[in-house]
Protein backbone atom coordinates (compact mmCIF):
# COMPACT_ATOMS: atom_id res chain seq x y z
CA UNK A 1 0.00 0.00 0.00
CA UNK A 2 1.45 3.59 -1.08
CA UNK A 3 2.66 5.57 1.98
CA UNK A 4 0.98 9.10 2.11
CA UNK A 5 4.11 11.11 2.34
CA UNK A 6 7.65 9.84 1.74
CA UNK A 7 9.42 10.98 4.93
CA UNK A 8 9.05 10.18 8.85
CA UNK A 9 8.00 14.01 9.61
CA UNK A 10 5.73 15.89 7.65
CA UNK A 11 4.87 19.22 7.37
CA UNK A 12 0.70 19.63 7.77
CA UNK A 13 -1.33 22.97 7.62
CA UNK A 14 -5.21 22.60 7.85
CA UNK A 15 -6.96 25.88 6.92
CA UNK A 16 -10.59 26.90 8.55
CA UNK A 17 -12.03 28.62 11.03
CA UNK A 18 -12.60 28.03 14.97
CA UNK A 19 -15.14 29.77 17.18
CA UNK A 20 -16.50 30.38 20.07
CA UNK A 21 -18.20 27.18 21.23
CA UNK A 22 -21.25 27.50 24.18
CA UNK A 23 -22.32 23.98 25.44
CA UNK A 24 -26.02 24.39 26.84
CA UNK A 25 -26.47 22.17 29.91
CA UNK A 26 -29.71 20.84 30.91
CA UNK A 27 -30.49 23.23 33.56
CA UNK A 28 -29.17 26.06 30.71
CA UNK A 29 -25.89 27.10 32.14
CA UNK A 30 -23.03 27.50 29.54
CA UNK A 31 -19.72 26.57 29.19
CA UNK A 32 -17.39 28.20 26.50
CA UNK A 33 -14.81 26.71 24.83
CA UNK A 34 -13.48 26.48 21.66
CA UNK A 35 -14.15 24.75 18.77
CA UNK A 36 -14.21 24.47 14.89
CA UNK A 37 -14.08 21.53 12.26
CA UNK A 38 -10.41 21.54 11.05
CA UNK A 39 -9.58 23.36 13.76
CA UNK A 40 -10.64 20.17 16.02
CA UNK A 41 -8.84 17.74 13.88
CA UNK A 42 -5.68 19.93 14.20
CA UNK A 43 -5.49 19.26 17.79
CA UNK A 44 -6.28 15.51 17.33
CA UNK A 45 -3.60 15.51 14.96
CA UNK A 46 -1.35 17.01 16.62
CA UNK A 47 -2.04 15.30 19.99
CA UNK A 48 -1.62 11.77 17.89
CA UNK A 49 1.47 12.71 15.99
CA UNK A 50 3.11 14.71 18.89
CA UNK A 51 6.63 15.83 17.65
CA UNK A 52 6.90 13.02 14.76
CA UNK A 53 4.94 15.80 12.46
CA UNK A 54 4.52 19.84 12.80
CA UNK A 55 1.21 20.74 12.52
CA UNK A 56 0.03 24.16 11.75
CA UNK A 57 -3.22 26.28 11.61
CA UNK A 58 -3.91 28.96 8.97
CA UNK A 59 -7.31 30.89 9.65
CA UNK A 60 -7.86 34.49 10.66
CA UNK A 61 -9.15 36.22 14.04
CA UNK A 62 -9.52 39.26 15.38
CA UNK A 63 -7.08 41.36 18.43
CA UNK A 64 -9.96 40.32 21.18
CA UNK A 65 -9.15 38.31 24.55
CA UNK A 66 -11.13 35.60 23.05
CA UNK A 67 -8.59 34.95 20.31
CA UNK A 68 -5.84 36.26 22.20
CA UNK A 69 -7.16 32.45 24.29
CA UNK A 70 -7.79 30.80 21.26
CA UNK A 71 -4.47 30.98 20.02
CA UNK A 72 -2.77 30.50 23.48
CA UNK A 73 -4.63 27.11 23.84
CA UNK A 74 -3.30 25.71 20.21
CA UNK A 75 -0.13 26.76 21.52
CA UNK A 76 -0.56 24.43 24.25
CA UNK A 77 -1.63 21.75 22.04
CA UNK A 78 1.56 21.64 19.83
CA UNK A 79 -0.36 23.84 16.82
CA UNK A 80 2.02 26.22 15.43
CA UNK A 81 0.66 29.86 14.88
CA UNK A 82 2.58 31.49 12.12
CA UNK A 83 -0.07 31.48 9.53
CA UNK A 84 -2.76 33.02 12.02
CA UNK A 85 -3.64 36.14 11.11
CA UNK A 86 -4.34 38.67 13.68
CA UNK A 87 -7.21 41.22 12.13
CA UNK A 88 -7.91 44.31 14.42
CA UNK A 89 -11.16 45.52 15.22
CA UNK A 90 -12.54 41.97 14.09
CA UNK A 91 -13.75 39.09 16.17
CA UNK A 92 -14.30 34.95 15.78
CA UNK A 93 -17.61 33.52 15.13
CA UNK A 94 -19.46 32.10 18.16
CA UNK A 95 -21.84 29.35 18.22
CA UNK A 96 -24.09 26.92 20.55
CA UNK A 97 -24.02 23.59 21.38
CA UNK A 98 -27.57 22.09 22.61
CA UNK A 99 -27.62 18.37 22.50
CA UNK A 100 -30.87 16.31 23.38
CA UNK A 101 -31.04 13.35 25.02
CA UNK A 102 -29.84 10.92 22.20
CA UNK A 103 -26.36 12.54 21.68
CA UNK A 104 -27.56 14.17 18.76
CA UNK A 105 -26.59 18.11 18.41
CA UNK A 106 -29.01 20.92 17.36
CA UNK A 107 -26.23 24.29 16.67
CA UNK A 108 -26.88 28.19 16.58
CA UNK A 109 -24.80 30.38 15.12
CA UNK A 110 -23.41 33.76 14.78
CA UNK A 111 -20.59 33.97 12.20
CA UNK A 112 -21.57 36.56 9.61
CA UNK A 113 -19.10 38.99 10.58
CA UNK A 114 -16.08 36.66 11.60
CA UNK A 115 -12.69 37.70 10.56
CA UNK A 116 -12.00 34.16 9.18
CA UNK A 117 -13.60 35.56 5.77
CA UNK A 118 -10.99 38.03 5.28
CA UNK A 119 -8.32 35.38 5.74
CA UNK A 120 -7.31 35.18 2.15
CA UNK A 121 -8.16 38.35 0.69
CA UNK A 122 -6.12 41.25 3.28
CA UNK A 123 -2.66 42.21 2.37
CA UNK A 124 -0.81 39.93 5.35
CA UNK A 125 -2.54 36.59 3.36
CA UNK A 126 0.17 36.85 0.44
CA UNK A 127 3.17 35.59 2.54
CA UNK A 128 0.79 32.81 3.78
CA UNK A 129 -1.10 31.49 0.29
CA UNK A 130 2.99 31.44 -0.66
CA UNK A 131 3.98 28.91 2.20
CA UNK A 132 1.30 27.11 1.80
CA UNK A 133 3.09 24.67 -1.19
CA UNK A 134 5.62 24.28 0.91
CA UNK A 135 3.88 22.23 3.25
CA UNK A 136 3.41 18.30 2.95
CA UNK A 137 0.12 17.75 3.44
CA UNK A 138 -2.77 20.20 3.12
CA UNK A 139 -6.41 19.77 4.41
CA UNK A 140 -9.52 21.73 4.33
CA UNK A 141 -13.36 21.13 4.34
CA UNK A 142 -16.53 22.37 2.96
CA UNK A 143 -17.01 24.46 5.68
CA UNK A 144 -13.21 26.08 4.76
CA UNK A 145 -14.63 26.70 1.58
CA UNK A 146 -18.05 28.15 2.69
CA UNK A 147 -16.76 30.82 5.45
CA UNK A 148 -13.89 31.68 2.83
CA UNK A 149 -15.85 33.47 0.31
CA UNK A 150 -15.63 33.05 -3.46
CA UNK A 151 -12.51 35.12 -3.70
CA UNK A 152 -11.03 33.54 -0.66
CA UNK A 153 -11.85 30.04 -2.68
CA UNK A 154 -10.04 31.11 -5.85
CA UNK A 155 -7.06 31.86 -3.97
CA UNK A 156 -6.91 28.63 -2.05
CA UNK A 157 -7.63 26.36 -5.12
CA UNK A 158 -4.62 28.35 -6.96
CA UNK A 159 -2.59 26.84 -4.19
CA UNK A 160 -3.33 23.50 -3.60
CA UNK A 161 -2.32 23.37 -7.07
CA UNK A 162 0.92 24.41 -6.92
CA UNK A 163 1.38 22.30 -3.91
CA UNK A 164 0.77 19.58 -5.64
CA UNK A 165 3.04 20.63 -8.62
CA UNK A 166 5.70 20.81 -5.96
CA UNK A 167 4.01 16.78 -4.10
CA UNK A 168 1.95 17.89 -2.09
CA UNK A 169 -0.66 15.61 -0.92
CA UNK A 170 -4.16 17.78 -0.08
CA UNK A 171 -6.62 16.20 1.97
CA UNK A 172 -10.45 17.26 2.10
CA UNK A 173 -13.41 16.30 4.03
CA UNK A 174 -16.51 17.25 2.94
CA UNK A 175 -18.38 18.97 6.03
CA UNK A 176 -21.49 20.15 3.86
CA UNK A 177 -23.59 22.36 5.80
CA UNK A 178 -26.47 24.02 4.08
CA UNK A 179 -26.83 27.25 5.78
CA UNK A 180 -23.76 28.64 5.24
CA UNK A 181 -24.55 28.41 1.27
CA UNK A 182 -26.58 30.96 -0.64
CA UNK A 183 -28.10 28.23 -2.65
CA UNK A 184 -26.99 23.94 -2.99
CA UNK A 185 -25.82 24.86 -6.30
CA UNK A 186 -23.67 27.35 -5.00
CA UNK A 187 -22.05 24.68 -2.79
CA UNK A 188 -21.59 21.86 -5.36
CA UNK A 189 -20.03 24.47 -8.53
CA UNK A 190 -17.46 25.03 -4.91
CA UNK A 191 -16.98 21.46 -4.35
CA UNK A 192 -16.52 20.27 -7.88
CA UNK A 193 -14.12 23.18 -8.41
CA UNK A 194 -11.49 21.80 -6.07
CA UNK A 195 -12.00 18.06 -6.62
CA UNK A 196 -9.32 18.09 -8.91
CA UNK A 197 -6.85 19.26 -6.65
CA UNK A 198 -7.67 16.51 -3.71
CA UNK A 199 -5.82 13.63 -2.90
CA UNK A 200 -7.49 11.89 -0.11
CA UNK A 201 -11.17 12.49 0.51
CA UNK A 202 -12.86 12.12 4.14
CA UNK A 203 -16.77 11.90 3.10
CA UNK A 204 -19.83 11.88 5.36
CA UNK A 205 -22.16 9.77 3.50
CA UNK A 206 -25.19 12.02 4.76
CA UNK A 207 -23.36 15.42 3.54
CA UNK A 208 -22.42 13.78 0.44
CA UNK A 209 -26.39 12.53 -0.13
CA UNK A 210 -27.33 16.30 0.86
CA UNK A 211 -25.39 17.86 -1.67
CA UNK A 212 -25.34 15.96 -4.18
CA UNK A 213 -27.99 13.09 -4.33
CA UNK A 214 -26.61 9.98 -4.80
CA UNK A 215 -28.42 7.29 -4.00
CA UNK A 216 -26.46 5.69 -1.82
CA UNK A 217 -22.47 5.01 -0.59
CA UNK A 218 -21.79 3.14 -3.52
CA UNK A 219 -22.37 5.65 -5.93
CA UNK A 220 -20.80 7.93 -3.64
CA UNK A 221 -17.70 5.93 -4.11
CA UNK A 222 -17.84 5.57 -7.76
CA UNK A 223 -18.28 9.56 -8.42
CA UNK A 224 -15.51 9.88 -6.58
CA UNK A 225 -12.99 7.48 -8.02
CA UNK A 226 -14.25 8.51 -11.18
CA UNK A 227 -12.71 11.87 -10.71
CA UNK A 228 -9.10 10.39 -10.24
CA UNK A 229 -9.03 10.51 -6.31
CA UNK A 230 -7.00 7.99 -5.33
CA UNK A 231 -8.22 7.22 -1.38
CA UNK A 232 -11.80 7.67 -0.56
CA UNK A 233 -12.63 7.51 2.73
CA UNK A 234 -16.86 7.12 3.25
CA UNK A 235 -18.10 7.52 7.16
CA UNK A 236 -21.16 6.54 8.18
CA UNK A 237 -21.65 7.12 12.01
CA UNK A 238 -22.06 4.23 13.96
CA UNK A 239 -21.98 2.19 10.33
CA UNK A 240 -19.06 0.84 9.40
CA UNK A 241 -17.02 2.84 6.86
CA UNK A 242 -15.86 2.13 3.77
CA UNK A 243 -12.61 2.82 2.60
CA UNK A 244 -11.19 2.65 -1.43
CA UNK A 245 -6.97 3.37 -1.72
CA UNK A 246 -4.90 1.94 -4.29
CA UNK A 247 -7.83 0.11 -6.39
CA UNK A 248 -8.25 -1.99 -2.91
CA UNK A 249 -11.81 -1.65 -0.94
CA UNK A 250 -11.99 -2.56 2.82
CA UNK A 251 -15.20 -2.13 5.10
CA UNK A 252 -13.92 -1.39 8.52
CA UNK A 253 -16.59 -1.82 11.54
CA UNK A 254 -17.23 1.10 13.88
CA UNK A 255 -16.52 0.52 17.67
CA UNK A 256 -19.81 0.09 19.63
CA UNK A 257 -20.56 2.95 22.40
CA UNK A 258 -22.94 1.86 24.93
CA UNK A 259 -23.90 5.64 25.66
CA UNK A 260 -23.59 8.52 23.08
CA UNK A 261 -23.34 11.67 25.02
CA UNK A 262 -22.44 14.20 22.47
CA UNK A 263 -21.62 13.54 18.99
CA UNK A 264 -19.64 16.89 18.14
CA UNK A 265 -15.81 16.51 16.55
CA UNK A 266 -17.07 12.92 16.02
CA UNK A 267 -16.05 13.24 12.10
CA UNK A 268 -13.59 15.22 12.88
CA UNK A 269 -11.49 13.13 15.03
CA UNK A 270 -12.18 10.16 13.17
CA UNK A 271 -10.26 12.26 10.36
CA UNK A 272 -7.17 13.35 12.27
CA UNK A 273 -6.79 9.50 13.87
CA UNK A 274 -6.88 8.63 9.81
CA UNK A 275 -4.80 11.26 8.61
CA UNK A 276 -1.98 10.40 11.85
CA UNK A 277 -2.14 6.84 11.08
CA UNK A 278 -1.09 6.86 7.34
CA UNK A 279 1.36 9.93 7.67
CA UNK A 280 3.10 7.27 10.19
CA UNK A 281 2.97 4.71 6.98
CA UNK A 282 -0.16 2.73 8.15
CA UNK A 283 -2.44 1.26 5.66
CA UNK A 284 -5.88 2.48 4.82
CA UNK A 285 -7.86 -0.50 6.63
CA UNK A 286 -5.76 0.19 9.74
CA UNK A 287 -6.04 4.34 9.38
CA UNK A 288 -9.93 3.78 9.53
CA UNK A 289 -9.75 1.58 12.85
CA UNK A 290 -7.94 4.32 14.34
CA UNK A 291 -10.43 6.65 13.20
CA UNK A 292 -12.88 4.49 14.60
CA UNK A 293 -10.97 4.09 17.68
CA UNK A 294 -10.80 8.27 18.74
CA UNK A 295 -14.54 8.64 17.34
CA UNK A 296 -15.62 6.26 20.17
CA UNK A 297 -14.19 8.01 22.73
CA UNK A 298 -14.65 11.32 21.41
CA UNK A 299 -18.38 10.50 21.54
CA UNK A 300 -18.54 9.52 25.22
CA UNK A 301 -17.52 13.10 26.49
CA UNK A 302 -19.38 16.81 26.05
CA UNK A 303 -18.36 19.01 23.51
CA UNK A 304 -15.50 19.15 20.69
CA UNK A 305 -12.28 18.01 22.25
CA UNK A 306 -11.74 14.95 25.23
CA UNK A 307 -9.07 15.51 27.98
CA UNK A 308 -5.65 14.38 26.76
CA UNK A 309 -5.89 11.98 29.54
CA UNK A 310 -8.49 10.03 28.10
CA UNK A 311 -7.03 10.06 24.65
CA UNK A 312 -5.82 6.67 22.93
CA UNK A 313 -2.36 5.64 23.33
Amino acid sequence: MSELVSHSHPRVALIGECMIELQQHANGALRQSYGGDTLNTAVYLSRLLGSASQVDYVTALGDDSFSDAMCASWAEEGIGLSHVQRLPGRLPGLYCIQTDANGERRFLYWRNEAAVRECFTTPSAEPILAALPEYDVLYFSGITLAVLGEVGRARLLSSLGDARDRGARVVFDNNYRPRLWRSVDQARQAYRAVMHEVDVALLTEDDELALFGYADAEQIMTAYRDLGIAEVVIKRGAQSCLVCADNQRYEVAAQPVHKVIDTTAAGDSFSAAYLAWRLRGGSPEDAAAAGHRLASLVIQHPGALIPRSVMPA
